[in-house]
């Protein structure tokens, strides 16, 4: 049922799949992966600590989602990034 579906997914690991470069590019694959129904967690790496510095290093954040949608997750990053 969509109960268990949506319990199972819950219940998954999320891993960090891939680093995004910038926030237009975060949004862009926030949109995708919802409409794809993809389960996944869009983590910002900003911290006003540092004035967006570890931001500045690191890309703009990750994408982490259960390790079954990594190759998924990847071809749609891919096709953003052109």
């Amino acid at each position: 049922t969509a109960m268990e579906t949506a319990m199972e997914t819950a219940m998954e690991e999320f891993v960090k799949i891939l680093t995004v470069d910038d926030e237009i590019r975060a949004r862009l694959i926030e949109k995708i992966l919802t409409e794809r129904r993809i389960p996944f967690a869009l983590k910002s790496y900003h911290d006003t600590a540092l004035d967006g510095l570890y931001q500045f290093q690191m890309g703009w954040g990750c994408v982490e989602a259960p390790p079954a949608h990594a190759a998924e997750i990847i071809e749609v990053y891919k096709d953003l990034s052109g």
